[in-house]
């Protein structure tokens, strides 16, 4: 194979038969059941890089089950994961810290694009009768279940949306053959709630 047409193909690993298609991609309809918790403030600063800067005085940390059932090229999965929120030089957004998911192209692709921290696991959220059940299960160990009343508060689209919208950093890290880092950087990146035409 040339040069060039490697040059042309190469999106994705692997070459020949990439785990995901090219982008552009789209996450339409997801549904999200997010807990929010207070943790210790040492062991939150341990966990976030700088730059980013935790709030030693609020240090939170919030836990998200999220279905996606439609996303260009990945398919229908859930995720599941840790996010904190952090300041970036007087900015408010939120540190992805760990998340796990039931499908290996958006595992592949969110590491290999963005620096997603993702790992395979059993991840579930679905309607129970009247509650949401979200389940994290990690090598047949139960790591976390979150469950909610169904509908029964409607929270502002504007606040929610607003929310999503804020930035969001991830630390990208790909390694030389050696283990050594050859790439550790701050990627940033938004949520939109505006569809293609808008």
């Amino acid at each position: 194979m040339h040069e060039e047409r490697v040059r042309d193909q190469a999106f994705a690993m692997p070459l020949t038969s990439p785990s995901y298609p090219r982008g552009p991609y789209q996450f339409r309809n997801r549904e999200y059941l997010i807990v929010t918790y207070r943790t210790d403030p040492l062991v939150l600063r341990r966990m976030v890089p700088e730059p980013l800067e935790i709030d030693v005085n609020n240090p939170l940390v919030k836990y998200e089950f999220i279905r996606m059932p439609d996303s260009t090229g990945f398919g229908d999965y859930t995720e599941s994961g840790q996010v904190i929120p952090v300041n970036f030089r007087g900015r408010k957004g939120s540190y992805t810290h760990a998340m796990f998911l039931n499908d290996e192209p958006p595992i592949a692709g969110g590491r290999e694009i963005w620096g997603f921290p993702k790992k395979y696991a059993d991840v579930s959220f679905k309607t129970v009768t009247d509650a949401l059940v979200g389940q994290l299960d990690y090598r047949g160990l139960s790591v976390a279940t979150a469950t909610m009343g169904y509908k029964h508060h409607e929270e502002d689209a504007g606040q929610v949306a607003k929310s999503l919208e804020a930035p969001n950093f991830l630390l990208k890290i790909i390694p030389h053959v050696d283990c050594t880092p050859r790439i550790c950087e701050m990627v940033e990146f938004q949520l939109s709630s505006r569809g293609p035409d808008e």
